[in-house]
């Protein structure tokens, strides 16, 4: 039986929902499937427990047909249903749901019309001219599918971040285990903690490292072995992502590990550093007049050329070596300073979680206080709060700090921001919030020109604390809305406003190479997870990545101010 836990069955559910409405099922089947994901989502008790009791129709919008094909999963790894549905589906389509503005209908109308079934296809129809003309589409969405196949192309080999170091953790916690391994940690830029990777590559110090080949390309997770030598095996996992072992001796361990995490620039300058030292370096090690210079560490290699120690994040070389050379390295940003946590749904708007279950997950990560972002009034399709929504939840957050007076939840929204720079909702009712998060949701064709114009405008309002997401970019899926976000970022450290590093995984918006930029002009940064659930507070983990990319330290970071210290800050914001 393949592994499966409660992650798998939520995507799986999430994925019938999509290849019933390609398939152009009834409407009300395609919404039971996605409620269901969304009511696993929240689900607190353990999964396999509920599936071993027969408690799984005890869940609101489960019956009878869900709970057995949810039993079917959890029990046996697989769900016979699922399989056939995906087999009747032309895998081409689903690929296609990754352009933006191509839902399930539109794919089905191409399919229906032009028998298009592949990527391929689409593209070719779409130089041919043959979307024009056919009803729903028309010139502008001809060209805005061909855009989107551009970008497909260019990130077909990549994978989220998120996703491969989740594969990569439960891969490296069994290299460690595994017999004769002395030492073993992630390398490449999965360690660096780029935003999106190509493969996941390992390193191991080991006796034996032909046992370790073999143990490793028998791993369950191997879905086949591409490459195989006694030290470098090369597989592809059955998450379709990449993995490279490399195996050294504990000797070369330490030369290795820096070597093979990059990233080749910094490669190249430490070797141009080392040059100049009269030592030559590589994978091997460290040599003076041919003989080994030995190292214990990593910490030993960057020493042994006259540097302190360079975190693995920084290893871009955008001025980490000589940052190191000084030894005035920046104290980067870790997960234990952050303090609270901001940007965050609830069922009010579009959220899947209470706000006491919010609250709950809060404190349970540590937290001392959170701040409540539901959606306003214009982001109607998002269940945006009307003012007697806004009224009744300000009772409720009122009443629960009233009675915890220890952690404290923040009044807060996420504003549209409207085309003419504006915010959705008047003075009066942007008063009564703690925070207001500026937010652009819509007409992301304007200029450059004058999508700058138009967030520069919602910066200037006095009631604008933070700018969400700065970009829009969504990672592997959406370029970023043209602006000039240096001028946006400057604009915002003379007003006093924070920018948001957006860590929602499928966004990390600030980029990381603009939080540098961002720290050197003095802005404050929010590192939000834009959670619509309350596992999603997690994400904040992948945001403090990001930070220690863009070399921020826990000053630059308005998160990690303690509760009475926000309270402050937010006091004069909102002055």
């Amino acid at each position: 039986m393949d592994q499966i836990d409660k992650r798998d069955v939520i995507r799986i559910l999430e994925e019938i929902a999509v290849l019933l409405e390609l398939k152009g099922e009834s409407p009300f089947k395609v919404i039971a499937y996605s409620n269901a994901a969304r009511r696993l989502e929240t689900l607190e008790e353990d999964l396999e427990e509920l599936v071993r009791r027969e408690g799984l129709t005890s869940i609101k919008g489960i019956g009878d047909a869900l709970s057995k094909k949810i039993t079917e999963l959890v029990t046996t790894g697989h769900l016979d249903y699922y399989d056939k549905l995906r087999a009747s589906i032309p895998p081409g389509h689903l690929e296609m749901l990754r352009i933006p503005g191509l839902g399930p209908k539109k794919i089905r109308a191409l399919h229906e019309k032009l028998a298009v079934e592949t990527l391929g296809e689409l593209e070719y129809a779409c130089t041919e001219n043959r979307l024009v003309e056919l009803p729903g589409f028309g010139a502008r969405t001809q060209q805005k599918i061909l855009t989107g196949i551009g970008h497909l192309k260019r990130y077909k080999e990549r994978h989220l971040y998120s996703e491969a170091l989740i594969v990569a953790e439960e891969l490296l916690a069994s290299l460690r285990g595994a017999p004769g391994v002395l030492s073993a940690s992630l390398a490449g830029s999965l360690r660096r903690g780029n935003e999106t990777v190509k493969d996941i590559d390992l390193l191991a110090a080991a006796g034996k490292p032909e046992a370790l080949s073999h143990w490793f390309a028998g791993l369950p997770d191997v879905e086949s072995v591409t490459g195989r030598g006694d030290t470098k095996v090369s597989v592809i996992l059955r998450s379709g992502i990449n993995a490279d072992l490399r195996i050294v001796s504990p000797q070369e361990y330490p030369f290795a590990l820096h070597h093979f995490t990059g990233s080749k620039e910094h490669n190249v300058a430490m070797r141009s550093r080392a040059k100049q030292l009269g030592i030559k370096m590589n994978e091997y090690g460290l040599f003076r007049d041919d003989v080994l210079i030995p190292c214990a560490s990593e910490q030993e290699v960057f020493s042994a050329l006259g540097l302190a120690w360079v975190p693995p994040e920084l290893r871009e070389n955008t001025g980490e070596i000589e940052a190191a050379a000084t030894g005035v390295m920046p104290s980067l940003l870790e997960m234990k300073d952050i303090r609270g946590i901001f940007h965050i749904h609830t069922t009010a708007s579009d959220g899947s979680s209470s706000l006491e279950a919010i609250v709950a997950a809060a404190k349970k990560l540590g937290m001392e206080y959170i701040g409540i972002a539901d959606h306003s009034e214009a982001a109607f399709y998002a269940g945006g709060l009307t003012p007697e929504a806004i009224r009744r939840q300000h009772e409720t957050i009122d009443e629960m700090n009233r009675k915890d007076p220890r952690f404290h939840i923040f009044k807060g929204i996420e504003a549209d921001i409207l085309p003419d720079g504006r915010l959705d909702y008047d003075d009066a009712t942007l008063e009564s919030f703690d925070f207001v998060i500026a937010a652009v949701h819509s007409h992301f064709g304007m200029s450059g020109e004058e999508m700058t114009a138009r967030i520069m405008k919602a910066l200037g309002n006095r009631h604008t604390t933070i700018l969400a997401h700065p970009t829009g970019s969504l990672l592997l899926a959406r370029e970023p809305y043209a602006l000039d976000l240096e001028r946006i970022i400057d604009f915002a450290a003379s007003r006093g406003k924070v920018i948001e590093l957006n860590a929602n995984p499928h966004r990390l918006d600030l980029d990381w190479r603009h939080c540098k930029y961002a720290r050197r002009q003095g802005a404050r940064i929010a590192i939000n997870p834009d959670a619509h659930h309350a596992e999603g507070l997690a994400d904040i983990r992948y945001g403090v990545n990001i930070a220690r990319k863009g070399w921020l330290e826990a000053q630059d970071v308005i998160n990690c101010m303690g509760l009475g210290e926000m309270k402050a800050f937010l006091a004069k914001d909102r002055g």
